[in-house]
This record gives structure tokens, C-alpha cells and sequence, in this order.
């Protein structure tokens, strides 16, 4: 999974759409996106079409955060129409994730779903505590698929004036938010995910980001419009030199069974690069 992509959830006409824009994953949202008085419809909305869609690819929900009283009535709606999973705002520590998975297990449980089954990532680094609090998302329920974080409300929770500097690149508080959130996702054995790009017209810059983006560890990122799908994807498919190169350094390990170290090009690869290489041939296509 190499991209998310946002849809309101109280526009329905748009949820075909972004299933179909080639995607790797689409969340509906109940969040920020929808106000408070079209939730109900939107709850109905996205129930509807989880239910009637094909799943072209996994159909995930953000709900609200797990301190509101909308965070029960929206999980209550969409968990018997089988979300693949639930995107978590605002979560501030790990206490927020095991009340969501407790939660999660009664409602599979009363919709007869397989435990687990509905997946779960948290969004890790809305509000400063949560940043302090980033290695209590360790010891992350099984469900965790991954975990991802966000600028935006972290800016007014700092009371910034933007987060953003005139070259358009994160400023130093979110740069250490987004390594807290690559550091917690590293220590839970899960996949970090990059937050949104607000950006749809310079495409060129969102590849950009992208790219810088898989180089620091991040496997995927987060979409708000369709026309940035291309250039995440294409930043985070390896190219045929990356595979080549895996194969290459799995192969020399093959060669020399019982050694700690082999030589390749000049260099001197030991396991870290064995792991590396596994992880470039796991993002490969599969054909």
C-alpha cells in the first residue's frame, strides 16, 4: 500500500470515484472533512457503500477522535458494513489505541466479524502531549497496520502561525514530529505512513516530498486529491535498478552461508542491508 486517499464523508457522489482513481486504499472521512450536523447522513453514506461496493481496494474510515461522543456513534454505524479499517485522530498515547481496539472487539464481536479483522492507524502527532507521548504508541494493539501523523492541528495546537517556511518544506517542529511518528512506527513493528501533501497543482513538488519521504523510511503517504496518486506511487515503487540490487545483495548472502558480511560493488554489506533489501523487493509491483 503505497497510497490513502481522503473523501468527505458526506459526499457520496465522490466515493466511486475515488475508489476508482487508482488508489491503494481510500478513507472515508467523518473527521475534519464533514461538519457536525451532516454526520448522521454521512455515517448513513459511507454504511451504504461499504456495503454495495465491490472493494476494488480496502475501504477505511476516519472517525473522531476517541475523547468525543461522535468517535461511538460513528463506529457504530459503519462497523457492521466491514470497513477494512479505521484511521484514529488526534490519538495523544497509546491508552487511545487500546480503547479503540477494546471497542473494536465488541463490535466485531456483536457483528459476528473476525477479531481483528477491521485494521487500524492512528494518527500519532496532532497535539504536543501526543508528540511527548510517542513511545507509549510502542506497544500497539495487534490491529495496528501502520501509523501515520499530522500538521495541521499540531500548528494551532502550538499556536503557529504556519508550519510550513516560504520554500514550502516543514518547518523544525514538524520535521521532529514526523521522525517521532517514523520512530514509533519502527519500535510497534509497523509501516509509517507520510502525512498529507496540501499541494495538488505542483505535482512535481509532491513527487518530490514523496520521494524524500520513502528515502527517511516511510512506506506510503497520505492523499487529499486524486491527481497526486501518480506521483506518490511513483515515488514509492522501487525501480528496476533498486530491485536489481536486492536481488543482488540476497544472492551474495546466499553464496556465502555462515558469514556476517559479503562484498558487492565495492562495499561491505552486513544483515541491515539483508533487511533492506527485503524491504525494496516486499514494495515491488506484484505482477
Amino acid at each position: 500500500m503505497r497510497s490513502m486517499l481522503f473523501v468527505p464523508g458526506d459526499r457520496p457522489e465522490r466515493f466511486a470515484k475515488a475508489e476508482a482513481s487508482g488508489a491503494d486504499a481510500v478513507i472515508f472521512d467523518l473527521e475534519d472533512a464533514v461538519s457536525a450536523e451532516n454526520r448522521p447522513r454521512a455515517r448513513q453514506e459511507i454504511a451504504a457503500y461499504l456495503n454495495s461496493s465491490p472493494r476494488a481496494v480496502p475501504l477505511w474510515v476516519r472517525v473522531n477522535p476517541v475523547q468525543t461522543p461522535d468517535a461511538l456513534a460513528d463506529l457504530a454505524a459503519v462497523a457492521a458494513a466491514r470497513p477494512d479499517g479505521v484511521l484514529l485522530p488526534k490519538a495523544g498515547g497509546g491508552e487511545d489505541l487500546q480503547r479503540l481496539d477494546h471497542w473494536l472487539e465488541a463490535l466485531e464481536a456483536a457483528h459476528r466479524l473476525a477479531p481483528g479483522s477491521i485494521r487500524m492507524i492512528p494518527l500519532i502527532t496532532e497535539c504536543a502531549a501526543a508528540v511527548l507521548n510517542a513511545a507509549s504508541f510502542a506497544s500497539a494493539p495487534a490491529r495496528v497496520l501502520g501509523m501515520t501523523w499530522g500538521a495541521e492541528d499540531l500548528a494551532a495546537d502550538l499556536g503557529a502561525l504556519a508550519n510550513k517556511g516560504p520554500d514550502g518544506e516543514f518547518e523544525a517542529p514538524y520535521v521532529a514530529a514526523r521522525t517521532m511518528c517514523l520512530y514509533a512506527a519502527a519500535a510497534a513493528g509497523v509501516a509509517a505512513i507520510d502525512t498529507v501533501d496540501t499541494e495538488i497543482r505542483d505535482l512535481e513538488g509532491v513527487a518530490r516530498r514523496a520521494r524524500a519521504s520513502r528515502r527517511a523510511g516511510f512506506v506510503a503517504k497520505l492523499a487529499i486529491h486524486p491527481a497526486q496518486i501518480a506521483a506518490i506511487h511513483a515515488a514509492f515503487t522501487p525501480s528496476a535498478q533498486e530491485l536489481e540490487w536486492a536481488e543482488r545483495v540476497l544472492a551474495a548472502f546466499r553464496d556465502a552461508p555462515g558469514l556476517g558480511a559479503v562484498k558487492l560493488d565495492g562495499r561491505l554489506l552486513d544483515r541491515p542491508h539483508i533487511r533492506q533489501a527485503e524491504r525494496i523487493l516486499a514494495a515491488a509491483p506484484r505482477r
